[in-house]
């Protein structure tokens, strides 16, 4: 029956979100899973379905919608931008001294999580058993600095900037030292020069030679090129009756700002109405009222993925997505291959 269809495209197309659980989370796009339903693989039909929206592009932030794809499908992107987007980071820390407080393996860590603005593309990756290093696969920095007392300081002051000198070590202390031609082809210091690496007191040296490597993110976080790589789904709000008065205010607080809006209607009513479910934030606030529960339907669209992508290197959120894509591209290729070559076997 037309009733029963309708049913079955709600499922196959929303997860609900009820009081005590959520329903409908699995994937019903596979074939034979629905009568009536032709869920066959069919290229040009997801490619009409398929859709990306680009709502929001900063030199480190950006947001955009995924429509029309899979559940595996939006996570494998976000999990290769978190682990296999290469990057360049400091690998070996030769400390040579350090008088400071801090022990050689926490200052050694806490250099290593500095970003750097080198494009790995540039690079190789350094060989295991190379214990120097090359121009084509390593960066060579170094940091040596010495805290010193300001005799010129006043003897009534109490600031610590005023009594002494270097005795904070930022991440612009930190000097390239370019190795054969690297001068020529590229510029490279910390992509954010107010990092605090240690604090000093006179006579504490730090003398430290650092080397810089390519790696990705599943062998140590420090080269995962983002800070955050996430996604959610489309909320979707539909309201089952009208909502007057008191019960329509009660509603627009359920909500996180912006999501319902109260209006005065024809009859002169305050009527609440949704304008953007997309700032909806999922709590399901409005289940625990009873006057409202049941005059809410709230959902998620299966299909819609919005994405949030802040890039911690100095390369823009939509390159670290092209480069997922293209590594994406990569692994199907190999499967294909393994596929053709087990046939052949």
């Amino acid at each position: 029956s037309d009733i029963a269809m309708d049913i079955i495209k709600d499922i196959r197309s929303n997860i609900r979100l009820n009081e005590h659980g959520i329903a409908n989370t699995h994937t019903t796009t596979y074939p034979r899973s629905y009568a009536g339903f032709n869920d066959a693989w069919d290229f040009q039909k997801f490619a009409d379905n398929f859709c990306i929206n680009v709502i929001e592009l900063g030199p480190d932030s950006m947001q955009f919608d995924m429509l029309g794809v899979d559940a595996a499908i939006a996570n494998a992107f976000r999990r290769i931008l978190i682990a296999e987007v290469p990057t360049m980071a400091i690998e070996k820390v030769y400390i040579y001294n350090n008088t400071t407080v801090i022990q050689d393996e926490v200052l050694a860590h806490r250099l290593g999580l500095i970003p750097l603005t080198a494009d790995a593309k540039l690079f190789e990756y350094r060989q295991g058993d190379d214990a120097d290093g090359t121009p084509e696969d390593t960066l060579e920095f170094e940091l040596n600095i010495k805290c010193t007392k300001n005799l010129s300081a006043p003897k009534d002051t109490t600031d610590l900037d005023v009594l002494y000198k270097h005795h904070k070590v930022y991440s612009k202390d930190i000097k390239w030292i370019p190795l054969g031609n690297q001068k020529d082809l590229l510029t490279v210091k910390p992509v954010y020069d107010d990092i605090l690496v240690a604090k000093l007191r006179p006579g504490h040296i730090l003398d430290v030679k650092l080397h810089a490597v390519k790696g990705v993110g599943q062998d140590h976080a420090k080269f995962s090129p983002v800070a955050t790589a996430s996604y959610r789904l489309l909320p979707q709000i539909r309201l089952l009756d009208q909502i007057l008065n008191s019960d329509a205010e009660d509603l627009q607080r359920c909500f996180a700002p912006g999501v319902i809006e109260v209006y005065r209607n024809k009859n002169g009513d305050q009527e609440a109405r949704v304008v953007d479910a997309r700032k909806d934030t999922c709590s399901r606030e409005v289940l625990r009222h009873p006057h409202l529960k049941d005059r809410v339907e709230l959902s998620k669209v299966r299909d819609h993925f919005i994405y949030s992508i802040e890039s911690s290197v100095a390369i823009t959120p939509n390159e670290l997505m092209c480069r997922a894509i293209k590594i994406m591209m990569g692994k199907c290729r190999t499967l294909l291959q393994e596929l053709e070559k087990s046939e052949q076997d």
